[in-house]
C-alpha cells in the first residue's frame, strides 16, 4: 500500500498521525470488499462470485461494502504507519469511534490516535558506577561453597536444657492437619524454624513453646482471582518434641577424601575454586547487564508511566513467569499454595517489577536517544540471521506487514545502549559474600527477624 503520513506528538505518550491513501489504493480495497461479498454469499441467479455491484448494493447495502472496505484499508495502512514513524505502540491505534468511510475515486484521509511509551530524560547521561564479584574465586566464596558441601554431613543432635523455642532454631515436631494443611502434616519432622519457609503464623505460634507442648495453631490467607475472594483457612495441632542443634564435621584431609573423593582439603579447595569460576564466566556477563541497566533506571527522573504502557510490560512479565512455571509443571495456584503467598500480595509486587521494568526500558531509550544510536537494516539483518532464520529477506517482510519491525529496532537500540553501559562503566569489585557474611555475624536475633520480615 502507497500511503502519504504525516505525525505529531502532542503529548508525551500520545501520537497523532494523519493518513492519505490515495484513490487508486481505495478503489483496490473496494474492489476487493465486492469480491470478498460475492463469493461469500450466494445470490439468486448468479454463480457465488459472479454477482454484479448492483445486486451486492440492493442485497447487502452499499455503505455495508464501504464499511467493510475501510476497515480493511485501516488494518493494512496501521502496520505501515508503525513502520513509517518507528514506533511501538502501547494500544491499538485508534481512529475514533466512526471513521469516515471511503468514497470511490477519492483519496482517504484519516487521522489516528496512537498511544505510546514516554520520552523520558536523565538526571545523567554518564556511563554508571557499579559494583561486582571478582572473576576469581575469594576465600568467602570457597569457603561458603564448602560449608554448603559440608551441610550434606551434619547431623541434628538434640538440646538437652529445658528452653524455650527461638525464632531459627531447629526442631523436631509432630504436625496433625485439622484444615488445609496437608503439605505441613508430619510426624517427628525436623524443620528449621524460619518465616521465609514456614507460614508466619505458624512460626509465631511455636516460638516460646517447650518440649511436651502441643498448641493448636490457626491462620487464615485470602487469595484474589480477578474480582472474586477464595479465603483459606489453615488448623494445625503441633506437639514440640525437642530442639536440635546441627553438628557439621571438621573438614579435615580424611573426610575429604571419604566424603569427596580428594586427597586432602587443598585438593578440594582447588576445586571448588574451579568450579566457582566456571560458574562466574557464565554468569557475572548477565549480572553486569542487569547492574548496570538498574543503576541506569534510578536515573530516570519523575515520571508517571502511563497506565496503558505499565500494563502492557505487566502483562509481558506475568507471561515469562507464567511460561517459567509451565517448565516446571507448576500452576500459579500451586506455586502460590506451595509457598502460602497472598494473591494480592503477588499481584502487588508483580505491578512494582512491571514498573521498574518499564523505567529500565524508557531509560535505555533515553540513552540511545543521547547517544545516537540506530537501528539500521543490517542490525535487523543480523538478528534474523543470529535466530537461524533461512529466509531472512521474507521473514524481514512478514515482520514489515505484521507491524512488528518498530518493537524489533526498539529492541536493537536498547541492546545497543545496554552494550555501551557495559563497556563504559566503573565497575569496582567488591567480595559480596564475605560482606554477607560479616554483616550476619554482626546481627542480632531480633535484627535477622527484622531483614525477614523486611524481605517478605
Amino acid at each position: 500500500m502507497k500511503i502519504t503520513v504525516t505525525a505529531e506528538r502532542p503529548e508525551n505518550d500520545t501520537v497523532v498521525a494523519t493518513i492519505t491513501v490515495p484513490a487508486e489504493e481505495v478503489d483496490n480495497y473496494i474492489a476487493k470488499a465486492y469480491k470478498d461479498i460475492a463469493r461469500r454469499y450466494q445470490f439468486q441467479g448468479f454463480r457465488r462470485g459472479r454477482a454484479p455491484r448492483p445486486v451486492i448494493d440492493g442485497i447487502v447495502g452499499r455503505e455495508a461494502i464501504l464499511a467493510d472496505a475501510t476497515n480493511d484499508l485501516l488494518n493494512g495502512a496501521q502496520p505501515i504507519v508503525l513502520d513509517e514513524l518507528d514506533i511501538v505502540p502501547v494500544e491499538r491505534p485508534d481512529y475514533g469511534e466512526d471513521p469516515a468511510l471511503v468514497k470511490e475515486h477519492e483519496d482517504y484521509v484519516a487521522t489516528v490516535t496512537i498511544i505510546v511509551p514516554p520520552t523520558v530524560k536523565l538526571d545523567s547521561y554518564d556511563a554508571v558506577a557499579i559494583n561486582m564479584p571478582p572473576a576469581e574465586a575469594t576465600d568467602a566464596e570457597i569457603d561458603m561453597q564448602i560449608q554448603q558441601l559440608l551441610a550434606y554431613q551434619t547431623t541434628y543432635e538434640d538440646v538437652e536444657d529445658d528452653r524455650a523455642v527461638a525464632l531459627g532454631d531447629i526442631i523436631t515436631v509432630d504436625i496433625a492437619n485439622k484444615e488445609g494443611a496437608e503439605d505441613l502434616a508430619g510426624t517427628n519432622r525436623t524443620m528449621a524454624l524460619t518465616a521465609d519457609s514456614l507460614p508466619e503464623e505458624l512460626v509465631d505460634g511455636i516460638v516460646g513453646m517447650k518440649k511436651g507442648e502441643t498448641k493448636e495453631i490457626t491462620w487464615t490467607r485470602t487469595h484474589m482471582y480477578g474480582d472474586n475472594e477464595d479465603v483459606h483457612n489453615y488448623d494445625v495441632e503441633v506437639t514440640l518434641n525437642g530442639i536440635k542443634q546441627a553438628v557439621t564435621p571438621e573438614l579435615t584431609d580424611e573426610l575429604a577424601k571419604k566424603s569427596f573423593g580428594f586427597e586432602t582439603v587443598e585438593e578440594l579447595r582447588a576445586a571448588v575454586k574451579e568450579e566457582i569460576e566456571e560458574d562466574k564466566q557464565q554468569r557475572l556477563p548477565n549480572l553486569k547487564e542487569d547492574r548496570v541497566v538498574e543503576e541506569l533506571g534510578l536515573r530516570v527522573a519523575d515520571v508517571e508511566l502511563p497506565e496503558a504502557y505499565e500494563n502492557q510490560v505487566f502483562q509481558e512479565l506475568a507471561n515469562e513467569f507464567l511460561t517459567s512455571l509451565q517448565r516446571q509443571g507448576m500452576s500459579l495456584d500451586m506455586y502460590l499454595g506451595a509457598r502460602q503467598i497472598d494473591t494480592n500480595a503477588f499481584l502487588a509486587d508483580l505491578h512494582a517489577q512491571a514498573a521498574e521494568r518499564a523505567r529500565q526500558g524508557l531509560a535505555l531509550d533515553a540513552l540511545a536517544l543521547e547517544l545516537g544510536l540506530e537501528a539500521a537494516e543490517d542490525d535487523v539483518y543480523a538478528e534474523f540471521e543470529k535466530a537461524g532464520i533461512e529466509d531472512i529477506a521474507a521473514s524481514i517482510e512478514q515482520f514489515r506487514n505484521d507491524g512488528r519491525l518498530s518493537a524489533l529496532r526498539e529492541s536493537i537500540r536498547r541492546s545497543k545502549a545496554v552494550e555501551w553501559l557495559v563497556e563504559n562503566a566503573e565497575v569496582t569489585e567488591v567480595d559480596e559474600v564475605a560482606e554477607r557474611l560479616a554483616q550476619a555475624a554482626e546481627e542480632t536475633p531480633e535484627d535477622a527477624a527484622s531483614d525477614t520480615e523486611a524481605a517478605e
